[in-house]
This record gives C-alpha cells, structure tokens and sequence, in this order.
C-alpha cells in the first residue's frame, strides 16, 4: 500500500508543477475542497487523500475576520507543522500568509481534531534545512518557487495550549 501511495503521489506532485494545474488550481481546487468538506463535514479535505493537509483558521489581517483555506503540510517532530505560501506558483503571496504574519495565533483542523497553533516565519538561517525536509515528503516542490519568482513563506506552526 505504501509503495502504491508514493506512486500516486509521485504522479500527482509532477501534475501539480505542471502549468496547466498553475493555472487551473486556484479556480477549480477551492470549490472541490469546499464539496470535499461538506461530504465529510469538515473531516478530510480532498487535498488530505495523497498528502498531509489541514485546514487553517486565521484572523483576516485588514477585515480582523475569520479565514480558513486547505493547505497541505509538512509534519516536523513534537506535532509542528511546515506551511508553504506557494499559491500555485502565483506572482503574490497567498492572503493566508499575510494573515499569519499579522496574526500569528491561528487553529488548524487536522483529522477532526482543532489544535491551536503559533505561526512562525522560518527564517534564512534555516530556510534550506526545511526545504530539503519539505522536499522528501513532497519532491520538486521547490519549483513553485522558482515559478513564481518570489522567496516562498514559510511557517512552522506550533501547537500550544488555547
């Protein structure tokens, strides 16, 4: 089973670099994790079947409003997790990045489960340490950055009691 998994997400990492999902992906991906979690009721976003995914819950950083956006994620030790603002490759940084960095306290939804978090941008001094860690579970995912031409955001987020 597991050979099978790393198989299909090898398929679907190079698919997901391609310029055809670039440009498709932010149109057609909301709207199929939206149906995904009204299915489930919250439980598994579509992304979640061939990757670690979450949803994450921020404060607007202009509206001061609640936000939620399907990201996947990269597990690190003691339950933190690793966020990329890729936005498919696009020229400006997702709003959920923004959002973090105005409000750095924020709660995921991970397997039914709310865990409070604090996001922390992941600095230079580390940043090609967590790509290569980023980049064994999702191969070639670097290239979004050299797509976009922008420096990719990065957050660790921490769990802490609420």
């Amino acid at each position: 089973m597991v050979s099978v998994l790393h198989g299909v997400r090898s398929v679907v990492a190079r698919f997901s670099r391609s310029r055809f999902f670039r440009r498709v992906g932010p149109t057609v991906m909301p709207p199929l994790e939206r149906g995904m979690a009204w299915l489930t009721r919250g439980r598994v976003p579509l992304s979640g079947l061939l990757v670690p995914s979450l949803v994450l819950h921020t404060t607007g950083a202009k509206s001061g409003l609640p936000r939620e956006t399907a990201l996947m994620f990269c597990p690190e030790p003691a339950g933190r997790m690793l966020v990329t603002g890729s936005n498919f490759a696009g020229a400006a940084h997702p709003a959920w990045s923004a959002n973090l960095l105005a409000h750095p306290e924020a709660w995921v939804s991970l397997r039914g489960r709310r865990i409070a978090v604090r996001a922390e941008l992941v600095g230079d001094d580390e940043r090609e340490a967590v790509w290569a860690h980023i980049e064994r579970q999702w191969p070639g995912y670097r290239g979004y950055e050299r797509a976009s031409g922008r420096t990719l955001r990065i957050f660790r987020l921490t769990p802490h009691p609420a």
